[in-house]
């Protein structure tokens, strides 16, 4: 999992600075790397990328015993983790903090914002976890899938993903840091997290005695203030993203089905995957909408002919042919697919009944029939305003969710081979100027950048340390115990506090580890 490790301060406060690593030197601090490397061999990660860790830790001890890491202001954290700090970009985090009234109020709402985020994400992972016990999965997710690194990750390449995280991980740290500066606390510098060539977080560095000092409120506003913008981001995106949508167009218009169904008419005939329709016994195609007036036309047992498009390759030109299809019947095929159970044969009469599918109704014999545009539909639809309002809120809402399992559906692209061949740039400014493969690099990189902040806002939400989550959790559990126990001791509130921290940080690690090992000992 990619993550922010925000402050430098939360590894010392935690007792995993470098300082304890340094000790390799003299034998000791090299057993965590070591359990590390055994473990992310044991979980089935390729002998050559283990080998590449091993040699970046061996480099890592070298530069950090020979000055090198001091001479560019670089240390060691968690042994393999190379911290690199710069002063660069502090003159205009000063000039963008200047509205402090403006940012203590974004952190205000910040807070409400990442705890309210805090709990769906909890709650997915408890759902997820339930899930996992109850119907494992026949063979474990490889170790470097649970690690979700551009280029390492099977469903995730490496250029569109890593300059998205690097972008994603600039606005989570640099937010940090205006939040710091509007509460009057000091930054020595920002770095990055290295692990090999690859970014694996960032941190801002605040004065450690402001940073103890400031009140616990600003302090939320400071933790929340990362994840909130990674939220923000990833919806402003999107809307940029189904800006792109709504300006390519359908090569060929018409219709195309992703599945065929088995003994149907359409297979009968020859219809494969992909398609596309474009008339039906000579009445033009133009989308979803034709093709449903055109079947109401059609009842079950007649012929009806289909002139299709298709092509092996995106270079290759398409080609056309004609196909006799015998429709099936709508109606008996959902009441057929309950195997002569009584209680799902009604249950799905119901169902036909609110549906308006009636006995009779043609029946292609097709599954997920969509417009020939279908691979950005789903994107282009928030700006096209095909819903009300309410509805279009909703789809926007959970739209970066279901993104989610887009690349793992597709295996790493942002939609499939065959509905990236079926489009071409519209006849807008942009892309016109752009053309078609540029407008499809401009989708990929949004595309990756929507994916890449909804899951680093997310993942840094989770209520565990070393994550904003954890923080946030510990801080509000201090807030809400002095407030509720305004006799106590500070100190015993403190206590109090930190120990309900770190019983959260073990429940949450345990429901992230059962998906992982359940496959493994079932």
């Amino acid at each position: 999992m990619v993550f922010s490790l925000t402050f430098e301060s939360r590894l010392k406060s935690e007792g995993w600075t470098c300082h304890v690593m340094a000790e390799d030197a003299g034998g000791r601090g090299i057993l965590f790397p070591l359990l590390l490397l055994f473990l992310v061999y044991s979980l089935g990660t390729p002998i050559w990328l283990v080998i590449l860790f091993g040699l970046w830790y061996s480099g890592l001890v070298y530069a950090e015993s020979t000055g090198v890491l001091d001479r560019f202001d670089a240390t060691r954290a968690l042994g393999v983790i190379l911290m690199i700090r710069t002063r660069r970009g502090m003159r205009l985090l000063e000039f963008i903090s200047k509205p402090k009234r403006f940012w203590r109020g974004f952190g205000e709402i910040s807070i409400w914002l990442c705890f309210f985020v805090m709990f769906m994400v909890v709650l997915l992972l408890l759902l997820s976890s339930i899930a996992v016990v109850l119907n494992p999965p026949d063979d474990p997710l490889p170790a470097s899938d649970l690690l979700l690194i551009p280029g390492v990750t099977s469903f995730v390449p490496f250029w569109w993903p890593a300059l998205a995280l690097i972008l994603a991980i600039v606005i989570h740290e640099y937010s940090h840091g205006i939040q710091a500066r509007a509460h009057g606390m000091r930054l020595r510098s920002f770095g990055v997290l290295q692990l090999g060539p690859l970014p694996i977080g960032a941190f801002a560095e605040p004065e450690e005695s402001e940073m103890g000092r400031a009140p616990r409120r600003d302090r939320l506003r400071l933790f929340a203030a990362g994840p909130s913008i990674n939220i923000f981001a990833t919806y402003a995106v999107l809307i940029l993203l189904s800006s792109v949508a709504s300006g390519m167009v359908a090569e060929n218009d018409g219709v195309y089905a992703r599945g065929i169904v088995v003994g149907g008419g359409a297979e009968e005939a020859g219809l494969l995957p992909f398609e596309t329709i474009t008339h039906i016994d000579g009445n033009q195609i133009g989308g979803y909408s034709d093709f449903s007036r055109e079947m109401r036309e059609i009842t079950a047992g007649d012929d009806a002919v289909l002139t299709v498009l298709s092509r092996s390759d995106v270079s290759d030109p398409w080609s056309e042919r004609t196909i006799a299809v015998t429709m099936g019947d709508r109606y008996q095929y959902y009441i057929d697919e309950c195997d002569d159970a009584p209680e799902c044969i009604e249950d799905t009469e119901a169902l036909l009944g609110l549906w308006g599918i009636e006995r009779g109704d043609a029946f292609l014999g097709v599954s997920d029939l969509m417009s020939s545009t279908g691979g950005i539909d789903a994107y282009a639809d928030i700006v096209e305003g095909e819903h009300k309002m309410f509805g279009t809120a909703l789809v926007t809402a959970i739209r970066p969710l279901l993104m989610l399992n887009v690349p793992i559906a597709n295996e790493g692209q942002t939609m499939s081979l065959e509905e990236r061949g079926m489009l071409i740039a519209g006849d807008g400014a942009i892309a016109s100027i752009l053309g078609t493969d540029g407008m499809l690099m401009l989708f990929d990189f949004l595309f990756w950048l929507v994916w890449i902040n909804f899951l680093l806002g997310f993942a840094n939400l989770i209520p565990m340390i070393p994550f904003d989550g954890g923080h946030l959790v510990r801080d509000g559990v201090h807030s809400f115990l002095r407030r509720v126990s305004k006799k106590s001791h500070p100190m015993r509130i403190e206590i109090l506090s930190n120990r309900i921290s770190s019983l959260s940080s073990i429940f949450i690690l345990l429901v992230l580890l059962i998906p992982v090992i359940i496959p493994w000992i079932l």
